[in-house]
């Protein structure tokens, strides 16, 4: 721990010299630059004294949540404003090296002098970052958009074309902090009138009782015809806190589960129910967490016991890398799957239809929006709520409402 707190303590402090080094080239009003160490230094030991009082015991706490946004909004930017700094020492190093060994110009300054043009570019580019991660934290968060998504199926039974599915994912109701926007967004998931509602997982961050101030909120979801249908995340197993006794983290994730049920929702663990409609049905399959870097205790076979490949098959997977690990493949072929998990960062770049980017994209292969592969298909949901950074950038809060069609898909 102690180790990781110096090497921090390093990097932000080189980090904090080029911020400054910027600012002095454009400012040279000596009380500006004062106050600006000043309150870069009390940042400096905040941030680090918070991290120092981490509770493992706890978890995630709010005061934890504000300090991770801290970080993000002191130290991103200035990261930013640091690489644009080191591009520009980098080429003061190799415009002094031609200078001194090539040219034989001894007598030229080997290390030029800084330009006023390269900091202001740094700091205009330090910006937007800055302006984005302000957005995040007082707008993003609760900026819910509905996705909706039409997928084809040559083999779906002929009386679900048609049928649509509301899926909300990653609620982490312990990071809530606004009522109103929450009402808001149950409004919205019932604004779709889907014929079925399925709930991905991750219904807290760590304990039970984050939920209990949310539940009268999330029962005003209301009744969908064909059912609502859950499936546990990895963070409703309380894995990521030290708990006094095994027996307290048992009875946590007895109570996470009874959550699920508190709130309307039929939890599915490690198996299947089929939804009948008129002469047709599907299998909907829900198992428990399963993710490559994370729990393990999804068992898809189990889950699938007396399935054929013929029968229509829609699976909830919480971890999309339980897609892309054991279910693109399997014998069984599972048509669709629903995931969650990754959030897409809460931090990306998204023009719908052209373009997206986020950082998860180097950590899943599947991470928001809907893939393919030979006419099975994964939808991961970017997530209701938030977690660790108290915002969202680029990344929004998603309702997705899916639709069946029966057809080949329309190019």
């Amino acid at each position: 721990m102690i180790l990781r707190i110096l090497l921090l303590c390093i990097v932000l402090l080189v980090i904090e010299l080029y911020a400054f080094q910027a600012l002095r080239t454009l400012i040279k009003l000596k009380w500006v630059l004062v106050s600006y160490q000043i309150i870069s230094f009390l940042l400096f030991i905040f941030i680090i004294y918070s991290f120092m009082q981490f509770d493992r015991s706890v978890g995630q706490t709010k005061q934890t949540m504000f300090t991770m946004g801290l970080v993000l909004l002191v130290y991103v930017p200035k990261m930013v404003l640091a690489l644009v700094l080191l591009g520009e020492d980098i080429f003061r190093v190799g415009a002094g090296s031609i200078n001194y060994f090539i040219e034989n110009n001894d007598k030229a300054t080997f290390f030029a002098s800084r330009r006023k043009f390269v900091s202001q570019v740094g700091l205009g580019l330090a910006a937007v970052p800055f302006l984005s991660l302000i957005y995040g934290v007082t707008v993003g968060k609760y900026n819910y958009k509905v996705i909706k998504q039409r997928i084809f199926f040559p083999d779906l039974p002929d009386a679900f074309d048609g049928f649509t599915i509301t899926q909300i994912s990653d609620v982490h109701s312990g990071s809530f902090d606004n009522p109103e926007k929450i009402n808001y967004a149950i409004d919205l998931v019932n604004e779709q009138n889907s014929d079925m509602i399925l709930f991905t997982g991750d219904i807290v961050n760590t304990d039970a009782k984050e939920m209990h101030p949310w539940i009268e909120t999330f029962n005003r979801i209301k009744k969908h015809e064909y059912g609502k249908y859950s499936v546990l995340g990895n963070h409703d197993y309380g894995e990521y806190v030290t708990w006094p006794s095994e027996a307290a983290k048992e009875k946590n994730f007895q109570d996470i589960k009874n959550l699920y049920g508190q709130i309307g929702f039929k939890l599915m663990l490690n198996e299947h129910a089929f939804i009948e409609k008129g002469s047709d049905k599907i299998a909907l399959v829900g198992v428990e967490n399963w993710g490559q870097n994370f729990k393990k205790a999804g068992d898809i076979n189990k889950a699938s016991e007396q399935l054929n490949k013929e029968d229509f098959k829609i699976l909830m997977s919480h971890d999309p890398s339980h897609w892309d690990y054991e279910i693109k493949n399997h014998d069984k072929n599972f048509h669709l799957t629903l995931s969650g998990h990754t959030h897409g960062m809460q931090f990306g770049i998204e023009i719908p239809g052209y373009f997206k980017w986020s950082l998860a994209q180097y950590v899943y292969t599947q991470w928001a929006g809907l893939y393919e592969n030979v006419g099975r298909y994964v939808y991961v949901n970017r997530g209701f709520g938030f977690h660790a950074y108290p915002g969202r950038v680029g990344i929004m809060p998603e309702i997705t409402v899916i639709e069946l069609k029966k057809g080949k898909a329309i190019a």
